[in-house]
């Protein structure tokens, strides 16, 4: 009875003596911490998306406190969410404007050539892989929808035509989609950017019209119709100085004949008008 007795008083002091020498690290090597973090990452979204260029709301949180960043960085919350935090750091919420994906190819299935049919997993990066795709453009979208999988806020959706779509209202901007194209079709830009070219072909004139109705011809008439260095041509394809998008109007896009570069009004969701056979039969 006695040798249990001393085991216990052992085991008892051995627990005593760590749990001193645990609380006294714990007073010596403690890192204090801002108590206002956790309260604003709980006014946070909680998205942890990382378009504010940290990974997760808790470091951006910390950013907030520690005055690096303005509330108005965190791509999700509105401007009251924003003004709230603000007003709870005593700081400005500061301007930013707000960033979406957008998505480089027009051609669904109605309107660009299959040349090949895929029976393979479906997935755009898969299909990729055997031969670029069954796509007759192999700059366009493949319509497995690897975008729409990899979105974790429901802002991607394939439409019936084989073409991801792009809801604003729930986009963060986060670039899982630009990472999953396997054709690198998706870009983040500012939502008031509304001058947007939708295609990548690297082919001009005849020879885009024969694999998509909707493809960019490199007629150039965008570049001639717009402000001096706003559009260039560049390897068939306008190429937009978004440092000069303030001089862009509507107009520009008028004369193309295949609505390859469109003007975005705000929708939630686009697609370009498909020109009919007439409209296609004066382009060369």
């Amino acid at each position: 009875m006695s040798t249990i007795l001393l085991a216990i008083a052992i085991l008892a002091a051995v627990g005593l003596v760590f749990g001193a020498l645990i609380a006294v690290a714990n007073r010596k090597l403690r890192v204090w911490e801002d108590p206002r973090i956790d309260l604003v990452a709980g006014m946070l979204p909680g998205a942890n998306c990382g378009a504010c260029g940290v990974p997760g709301c808790r470091m951006f949180a910390e950013s907030l406190v520690a005055g690096k960043q303005k509330p108005s960085g965190c791509n999700v919350i509105d401007d009251a969410g924003a003004a709230s935090i603000a007003a709870y750091l005593g700081v400005d919420a500061g301007t930013a404007t707000r960033r979406v994906a957008r998505v480089a190819c027009a051609g669904g299935w109605s309107v660009a050539v299959q040349q090949a049919d895929y029976a393979g997993l479906e997935s755009c990066a898969a299909a990729s892989t055997v031969a670029g795709g069954g796509k007759g453009c192999s700059w366009g979208c493949l319509g497995f929808g690897d975008c729409a999988v990899s979105c974790s806020f429901d802002a991607l959706h394939m439409n019936g035509d084989g073409l991801p779509e792009v809801d604003v209202s729930r986009c963060t901007a986060c670039g899982d989609c630009v990472e999953a194209c396997p054709k690198g079709l998706f870009s983040i830009l500012p939502l008031d950017q509304r001058l947007f070219v939708q295609c990548r072909s690297a082919l001009e004139g005849d020879a885009v019209l024969a694999q998509c109705r909707v493809g960019c011809t490199a007629c150039g008439k965008c570049a001639l119709d717009a402000a001096p260095g706003l559009i260039q041509m560049r390897r068939g394809l306008p190429v937009i100085d978004y440092a000069m998008i303030g001089a862009a109007t509507p107009g520009v896009t008028a004369r193309c004949p295949t609505g390859a570069i469109v003007w975005l009004e705000g929708a939630q969701r686009f697609q370009p008008p498909v020109p009919d056979s007439k409209t296609l039969a004066g382009v060369h």
